[in-house]
């Protein structure tokens, strides 16, 4: 996963992220924009960008596969387009217990990504109201977030002793 300096263009209030031929190439990229931490992702010839850390446990989303749930194309089970969680389950009063896809709502907030001349911009989200994943973002998140890292370092040193 490569980093680059950001570029803003000063009248949309985009923010350069990289080559298009670079972000095709390397599918995922990690940037930061405005202190804010994202993804940008490259799937089936269509540019995504969601904040980095899932809402859930903070833990990275450049990992994973992509699949397609109901339709929607998901990490973790985050709707790239929107950042709706989907989770599948049978409803028990139903006389047939057929399992479906459930929204859990949008929990990931998503971002605005367009590509003029071979550029690509992510244009932050600005919808006011709070999405679980902006926890991640603050110091807060960022404390949470270093606590469950060293864990997972603790755990990872702990299994290659024996």
């Amino acid at each position: 996963m490569e980093e680059r300096e950001e570029r803003q263009e000063p009248a949309t209030g985009s923010h350069f992220v990289g080559k298009k031929e670079d972000l095709i190439k390397a599918k995922r990229s990690f940037r930061t924009v405005e202190g804010r931490d994202i993804l940008v992702l490259y799937h089936q010839e269509t540019f995504y960008a969601l904040d980095f850390h899932c809402y859930h446990a903070g833990v990275p989303l450049q990992n994973g596969d992509i699949e397609e749930f109901d339709g929607k194309l998901c990490k973790f089970k985050i709707s790239l387009a929107e950042g709706e969680s989907i989770y599948r389950a049978t409803n028990p009063y139903d006389p047939v217990l057929t399992p479906r896809w459930y929204s859990k709502g949008i929990k990931q907030r998503i971002h605005t990504v367009t590509e003029t001349d071979g550029d690509v911009y992510v244009t932050l989200s600005h919808v006011s109201c709070f999405i679980e994943s902006d926890y991640f973002q603050g110091e807060k998140g960022k404390v949470g977030r270093e606590s469950i890292e060293a864990e997972d370092a603790a755990k990872k040193s702990k299994a290659t002793i024996f």
